[in-house]
């Protein structure tokens, strides 16, 4: 089976492993990437993954309220120790997240929060878009998994470009600061209020 680099990146990014050990794995497994993170992890390749296995039950619920005062946001991000949830950086990091899901107003934390039925709505929306281009069929698929991606990368905070560094994903701001303070850590739930907003 042929592994896309772009597949073996996501892997890379998501546990810290080595790129030829992410390409195996990712082939052992048929492409499936949650699979190929058990592999990695049953194996002891995965860095971030070793780490992903404890238990996050310290943490902070931080907020961040816009220098207008229309748009505020709780967040709780939770870490391993009480000791990692005082520390300044570990403080900082849950702020820029804030801040985060101020400025690009996600709704949920990663892909698979998405329910699938929000997902399947949204793939007969991309196919019916693709149609609607006159795209032959044999390629409408692919381009609905690409722009699935696009839409993941809108709505799931993990996916999202990180505002202060744009070429890297959240995902791979939470795996560095996990690297660097040595502790799981776990976006749990934020909750984005803008006035003038409409719920449900």
């Amino acid at each position: 089976m042929e592994i896309s680099a772009k597949l073996v990146k996501e892997l890379r990014e998501r546990t810290g492993a080595g790129m030829m050990d992410c390409k195996k794995a990712l082939q052992e497994t048929g492409g499936d990437i949650e699979k190929a993170i058990d592999y990695l992890r049953e194996k002891g390749l995965s860095k971030a993954a070793k780490k992903a296995g404890r238990a996050a039950s310290e943490g902070i619920v931080d907020s961040y309220i816009h220098s207008n005062g229309k748009i505020g946001v709780l967040i709780e991000v939770n870490c391993e120790t009480d000791f990692v949830a005082k520390t300044p950086e570990f403080k900082a990091f849950v702020r820029d997240l804030a801040m985060q899901v101020a400025a690009a107003s996600p709704e949920y934390v990663s892909r698979e929060e998405v329910p699938a039925e929000v997902v399947e709505k949204e793939k007969s929306i991309l196919r019916a878009q693709a149609l609607n281009e006159g795209k032959p069929e044999k390629i409408i698929e692919k381009m609905v998994e690409g722009r699935l991606e696009k839409f993941y990368k809108d709505v799931c905070l993990l996916e999202q470009p990180f505002i202060k560094d744009p070429d890297k994903a959240v995902r791979d701001v939470v795996n560095e600061m996990i690297a660097k303070l040595g502790e799981n850590m776990v976006v749990k739930r934020f909750v984005r209020f803008e006035v003038g907003e409409t719920t449900g």
